[in-house]
């Protein structure tokens, strides 16, 4: 896993941050710790990606009000909220904010691990997934606006001759402006293309 994925640690108590760090630790995972909501969101410009395990109730800034703070800064650092018993109400409440998951203290070492495994999966994912919308979008920045045409034309599943007739252009042209799409959006078939338009969310229109 890259030096750059880490587990974020927020808890106030030094005993719980340590014993989380050692589990974390010994399971190969690189793991910072915070004494407070408020100390991990002084640190939050500067870290590049992983997960968040935090207690729920904190001095300061409970746990909800980092989710609030969290989606606000449009984070994407998945979180996973750790509540005392009874507190059920609040874990309910931290999933509504946008926990990916939480766990009532005491916690069992394997379901930390494994719900910990779950978000830094999801975070790979998510990101992986964010960068190639990215990287799609650069490309159809490249395109011309009669190329984008023919590309929205295509991906309704027109048939070149129905996009000639509908920009008013020869069907000859439309293949000379596929082929260009094509090249352009680095697609080896309109499936293809088809795929890259639902990941950078040209049918979000409609």
């Amino acid at each position: 896993m890259p030096d750059s994925i880490v587990v974020h640690v927020i808890d106030d108590d030094e005993a719980v941050r340590d014993s989380l760090k050692f589990l974390l630790a010994s399971a190969k995972l690189r793991v910072a710790t915070y004494d407070s909501a408020t100390s991990f969101l002084a640190a939050l410009p500067a870290i590049k990606g992983g997960c968040i395990v935090t207690d729920v109730r904190m001095p300061q800034m409970s746990g909800i009000e980092l989710l609030r703070k969290l989606k606000s800064s449009g984070s994407d650092l998945p979180v996973i909220v750790m509540t005392g018993h009874g507190d059920i109400s609040l874990a309910v409440e931290a999933m509504k904010e946008g926990a990916a998951d939480f766990l009532e203290k005491p916690y069992d070492d394997e379901a930390l691990l494994k719900a910990v495994r779950a978000a830094l999966d999801r975070y790979t994912r998510d990101a992986k997934r964010e960068a190639e919308k990215s990287q799609i979008r650069e490309r159809l920045a490249l395109l011309s606006q009669r190329e984008r045409e023919v590309l929205e034309g295509l991906i309704a599943g027109h048939a070149n001759k129905v996009i000639a007739a509908n920009l008013e252009i020869s069907p000859r042209t439309v293949e000379i402006y596929r082929a260009h799409v094509m090249t352009k959006m680095a697609a080896d078939s309109l499936s293809d293309l088809v795929r890259m338009s639902l990941i950078a969310g040209l049918f979000d229109k409609g």
